[in-house]
């Protein structure tokens, strides 16, 4: 299967159900893998188990989130595309991803997603 025929696989960290359930749906249908996760940790354990091709994660999340998660994932995530969503987002230090604010739409979510994964360099 050549690479630009290949199923992505995104990862959805997100504390609020709501939203992780039904971004994970809508990704879904847009033809996407999609592996989700309640926080950092869980995000983890899915990073650990799988191959995945873009992060999409909320910045506040009890457990693992904040700007801890995010110093994480720039120091041990390199080689990861991420996207990072956040309604209301005050770190002290600059944000190395690109941030979406909610509230946003789905569909520019995915543009942003799709934009992402079409600059794939040698993965």
């Amino acid at each position: 299967m050549s690479e630009s025929k290949r199923e992505h696989v995104i990862l959805i960290v997100e504390d609020e159900d709501a939203i992780r359930l039904t971004l994970r749906d809508y990704l879904l249908k847009k033809g996407y893998t999609v592996l989700v996760a309640s926080d950092g940790v869980g995000a983890i354990k899915q990073l650990i188990d799988h191959q995945v091709d873009l992060i999409v994660t909320d910045y506040r999340m009890d457990i693992l989130g904040g700007d801890y998660w995010i110093k994480f994932l720039d120091k041990y995530c390199t080689d990861q595309k991420v996207l990072i969503t956040s309604g209301f987002l005050r770190p002290e230090f600059p944000i190395p991803f690109d941030v979406l604010y909610k509230p946003f739409d789905y569909s520019d979510l995915e543009s942003m997603i799709a934009e992402r994964l079409a600059d794939t360099g040698s993965s």
